[in-house]
C-alpha cells in the first residue's frame, strides 16, 4: 500500500516519551515518519536526544501527510514560540488531515480554539482552563480521546495515544486493536496470541 508519510513535529524541550510507540509502530506499519523542526536547524529534547528535522514546518502540506503528531514540550507553556505548529494543526485540520496532540501540545491546540468544538482531553481539564479557551464544556475525562480528526491525550498516556492513532490510520481495528493495547498498557499475555495470530494472517 502507498501511503503518505506521518509528520511528527520536533522542538526544543520535546518531551520524547510520549510519541515512541505511535512512531514505532507506525514505522512497522509502512509509514514513512519525517520529523519537522521550526527550521532546517536541529533541536534538543527534554532527554537530551539532538534531531536533525527532515524538513521545516513551512514545507509541509496537509495534502502530503497521513497525520500531524505533535508531541508535548516545555515550549507550549513558556512562549509563543510554537503557536506555529498550532496554526498548521488548523490548516491540516480544516484539509481533512488529522493531527494527534498530546500534552503541553493539547494547550497549544486550545490557544488556537482547535478545542472548543470537538471532544478532547488532556492532563486535567484545569490545565487547558488556563488557556482561557472556551472547549471546557467538551472535555473528556479519558486516557485519549479523538473527534472530528483531531486525537488528543495527557501526559501519562503514550500507549493510549498511540493506540488512537493507530486505529485512526487503520493499523489494527477491534479486537486486534484492543489486544495491542493490553499488550503494550498491561502487559497482558493473552494479548500477544491474538497480535501473533494476526500477524501470520497478514
Amino acid at each position: 500500500m502507498n501511503r503518505k508519510p506521518v509528520h511528527l513535529a520536533v522542538y526544543d524541550t520535546l518531551a520524547d516519551w510520549e510519541t515512541g510507540h505511535t512512531t514505532a509502530h507506525l514505522a512497522r506499519a509502512g509509514f514513512e515518519i519525517r520529523t519537522v523542526g521550526p527550521t532546517g536547524e536541529p533541536v534538543v529534547s527534554i532527554g537530551g536526544l539532538r534531531v536533525l528535522p527532515d524538513l521545516a514546518l513551512d514545507a509541509v502540506r496537509p495534502e502530503d501527510s497521513s497525520l500531524l503528531i505533535l508531541p508535548g514540550a516545555d515550549l507550549w507553556d513558556a512562549t509563543d514560540d510554537l503557536a506555529p505548529f498550532a496554526r498548521k494543526a488548523r490548516e491540516f485540520l480544516a484539509a481533512g488531515t488529522p493531527v494527534a496532540a498530546i500534552c503541553g501540545a493539547t494547550a497549544g491546540l486550545a490557544r488556537e480554539g482547535l478545542l472548543d468544538d470537538r471532544d478532547h482531553t488532556s492532563a486535567v481539564s484545569f490545565y487547558l482552563a488556563a488557556t482561557g479557551y472556551g472547549g471546557g464544556e467538551r472535555y473528556v475525562d479519558a486516557d485519549a480521546v479523538t473527534d472530528g480528526g483531531l486525537i488528543t491525550a495527557g501526559p501519562t498516556e503514550p500507549v493510549a495515544f498511540a493506540r488512537e492513532v493507530l486505529g485512526l490510520l487503520g493499523v489494527h481495528e477491534g479486537e486486534v486493536l484492543d489486544a495491542w493495547y493490553r499488550l503494550f498498557h498491561d502487559s497482558d499475555p493473552a494479548a500477544y496470541a491474538v497480535l501473533e495470530k494476526a500477524t501470520a494472517d497478514r
